[in-house]
């Protein structure tokens, strides 16, 4: 029995135990959770790199348009001031510094200015800077000249011209409102990697894109001081968060940010990643438009390029990196200063500078400049026209990242002239009765060129609101005329500028049988009249008269030719300016009238320079003939003519008696628009004024518009008009005695003469009409 037990237990030693684990189906499990785990996660990685390479390898920064004003060009003759100067360097963000340490800095002494201009690339050429000193005596500048050194032996020459930087008028911002200037790393200043090195990634050179010992080193400093001293996280992880990441706070990001600085330092070189992120770093914000990378910033806070900044001011760029709201510089100097100051410590500790270096930097002031913010577009009027006149040549993506350069026409000086002057009249205007709620537009050209200098879309001249000077279809009234005198006019053989005019009612009768009987404004008849006469005082019935028989089409064939694009209606009430069109619209025919019939497109660009400086379009001066020029001169001179005795006279209350203004009043029914178009030598402006809801507002062409276009050409215009008498006119005086007043002809047109034995006594002078707008207008003549 006991033999039979011990067999047993031998067997049942000797007998498998089952082990004591998890079942089979869990281990199975196991394994292909963990399986699944690594495919996930391999996937993910495979996807996570696919995106960074994409991203990271193709259009990197969607970056803004950059829209410049046309450069001011200084010479001796100009007429300048110092103040004004002074004023246009503050615009470009020059600072004061007597010492002229930098490029961009100046400093004034009574009637001299001494400046260290900024080096620039023109669509044309690369200026380089300069310093110089500007002299003025009491008409304008006297004299440009280098500035003087010790080792200055030869005498000093003037420069005849000097072309400054251009003012920034915008930008044509994308989706996401960043902005940045890129650079290259090369770019950098030594002092900048350093710094950054210094203070926000020691081991740069040497992590795999995340650093243990640095995450330490952080956590012991910060320990240690009791703040925020330095961050655990390295260039390459603040890139990867900044460029591929939101600002949220999470452990998923926080992975997220790892893997991806993992893939950046497998996949790219330490140059392209500390390059990279030289540009996208946030560094500060301009109004809704974020400051990106220290090429801007250097713009931003200090007015000149990165290339250029001291070592003090390197350092305060490499302290926003922690925190740009916390140490605006502009907001709390004193941390800014001492996180400064604490950056030049660690720089000097890690031997990048010398001890002495360190308290040299440490003992300037922040010294940014004061930032006068602007809105995105600070003439959103006039670049609106921009925008609409690239659209021909670029895409709307091409316009808001290729970091495009866009040199413009406007003068930044006439254009806010132009804004100032138009409240300023529109407030005395509304003292009138009727005149409530008063709306302008302004349009101004250059004469000879058709370069819009300024434009003024509206009282507010707003950003996104509504632009009257390109969108506000309106009837023109009596502007209209000249066109149709000009078609008359090309005929000689039936129409010089003495032939007799009835100034009668007239009946035009339409097709379906009704009738249409014009009137003259003062509701009189003139009877014969000239048709120089005719046209100085806007006379509707003589005017109506030769419109029908020359034809509503021909006159509508003109308008074309003098660059009316839209279709006119083939009305005879369009004789009188019921067709409408905006005030840029009326620009363009009034530029083809001033430019003795040649066509001239108006035009806002002068290039398009890529990024990286390639010229891209430029827009050349572009003139045709398309009316004829004989027919122009005649038409011009009596616009001059309206000027000094029709509907225009008052202006000679403002200007010298011999200024030679040319121009044009404009009235439409029940006195709903008022509207001037005119110019001097060296400027064209067209102005209208009324409402918004085409209510009347009691203003005549002489009372509303003409008062504004006054008040302004007489601070902007220097020209006086000097018309170009072509070879084919005939100066004839129009008694048949050869004597009196001389007007225009063209040749075989004029009168013929003979010869009277004696001289016939002079005319009365002819007793003017009665102007019942003089009075009102007294009031709104300038100051």
């Amino acid at each position: 029995m006991a033999e039979k037990l011990t067999k047993n237990r031998v067997r049942y030693a000797n007998k498998k135990k089952p082990k004591k684990n998890r079942p089979h189906w869990f281990r199975h499990l196991l394994l292909v959770s963990c399986a699944a785990s690594g495919f996930a996660l391999m996937s993910y990685l495979t996807y996570l790199d696919y995106d960074v390479r994409q991203q990271f390898d193709g259009k990197r920064w969607a970056v803004p348009a950059r829209v410049y004003a046309d450069p001011v060009e200084l010479y001796p003759g100009y007429s300048l001031t110092a103040e004004k100067l002074e004023e246009l360097l503050q615009n470009l963000h020059y600072r004061k510094d007597p010492r002229l340490s930098l490029e961009g800095s100046y400093s004034r002494d009574k009637q001299q200015v001494r400046i260290k201009t900024r080096q620039f690339t023109f669509w044309d050429d690369t200026q380089n800077s300069q310093s110089i000193v500007v002299s003025f005596n009491e008409t304008g500048i006297e004299s440009i000249l280098p500035l003087a050194t010790a080792s200055d032996n030869e005498e000093l020459k003037d420069i005849p011209i000097l072309r400054m930087d251009p003012v920034q008028i915008g930008n044509f911002y994308p989706t996401i409102k960043e902005d940045r200037i890129l650079i290259k790393l090369e770019e950098a200043p030594d002092a900048l990697i350093k710094g950054l090195l210094a203070s926000e990634d020691r081991d740069f050179y040497n992590h795999f894109g995340v650093s243990p010992r640095g995450v330490a080193r952080a956590m012991w400093v910060n320990l240690r001081t009791g703040y925020m001293v330095q961050g655990g996280s390295t260039i390459t992880q603040q890139l990867a968060k900044n460029f591929f990441l939101t600002s949220e706070r999470s452990l998923q990001r926080k992975v997220r940010e790892i893997f991806i600085s993992f893939i950046l330092e497998y996949r790219y070189p330490k140059k392209a990643i500390l390059e990279a992120y030289l540009n996208e770093i946030y560094l500060g914000q301009d109004g809704p438009n974020s400051v990106n990378g220290f090429g801007l910033a250097s713009e931003f806070y200090f007015g000149n390029s990165l290339k250029d900044l001291p070592l003090d001011q390197v350092a305060l760029l490499v302290a926003l990196v922690r925190g740009p709201s916390e140490y605006d510089p502009r907001r709390y100097p004193e941390h800014a200063l001492q996180r400064r100051n604490l950056i030049l410590d660690e720089m000097a500790e890690q031997q990048f500078i010398t001890e002495r270096q360190a308290m040299d930097a440490k003992a300037k002031p922040l010294s940014v400049i004061p930032r006068k913010h602007h809105t995105n577009n600070r003439y959103p009027g006039f670049l609106d026209l921009v925008k609409r006149q690239l659209r021909a040549a670029y895409h709307e993506e091409d316009l808001t990242s290729e970091g495009l350069q866009i040199f413009t026409t406007l003068d930044t000086q006439i254009q806010e002239t132009a804004e100032k002057t138009a409240a300023v009249k529109l407030r005395e205007l509304e003292k009138q009765p009727k005149a409530n709620d008063l709306q302008t537009a302004i349009v101004v050209t250059r004469k000879d060129s058709g370069e819009i200098v300024a434009l003024v879309s509206g009282r507010e001249n707003a950003e996104g609101g509504f632009n009257r000077a390109l969108d506000a279809v309106r009837p023109i009234g009596s502007l209209i005329k000249p066109a149709i005198y000009l078609t008359a006019l090309e005929n000689p053989k039936k129409y010089t500028i003495t032939t007799a005019i009835s100034d009668s009612t007239i009946v035009v009768r339409s097709q379906s049988g009704s009738d249409w009987i014009p009137k003259n404004y003062d509701h009189r008849e003139h009877g014969s009249v000239p048709l120089h006469k005719a046209l100085a005082k806007s006379y509707n019935l003589a005017t109506v008269r030769i419109g029908m028989d020359i034809g509503i089409a021909k006159t509508a064939k003109t308008l074309k030719q003098l660059g009316i694009n839209k279709e006119i209606d083939l009305y005879p009430s369009m004789l009188l300016g019921s067709s409408g069109l905006t005030p840029l619209d009326v620009t363009q025919m009034y530029q083809t009238i001033a430019g003795g019939g040649f066509l001239t497109p108006i035009s806002t660009i002068r290039a398009v320079i890529s990024t990286d400086g390639k010229h891209l379009q430029s827009y050349p001066f572009n003139v045709k003939e398309t009316v004829d020029p004989d027919a122009t001169y005649i038409v011009n001179t009596i616009l001059q003519e309206v000027m000094r005795e029709g509907t225009g006279s008052p202006a000679y209350k403002v200007f010298p008696k011999d200024y030679g203004l040319a121009g044009k009043t404009g009235t439409t029914n029940d006195a709903k628009d008022s509207w001037f178009a005119g110019y001097t030598g060296d400027f064209l402006s067209v102005v209208w004024v009324g409402r918004d809801d085409n209510k009347p507002i009691g203003l005549t062409g002489a009372t509303g518009a003409l008062p504004v276009w006054l008040a302004l050409m007489r601070q902007i215009s220097t020209e006086p008009v000097v018309l170009n008498k072509p070879e084919n006119i005939r100066m004839v005086a129009a008694d048949a005695c050869g004597r009196g007043r001389e007007y225009p002809f063209i040749a075989g047109s004029e009168p013929a003469r003979r010869t009277c034995e004696r001289a016939a006594p002079e005319a009365a002078p002819e007793e003017e009409e009665e102007q019942p707008w003089t009075e009102q207008f007294e009031r709104f003549i300038p100051d």
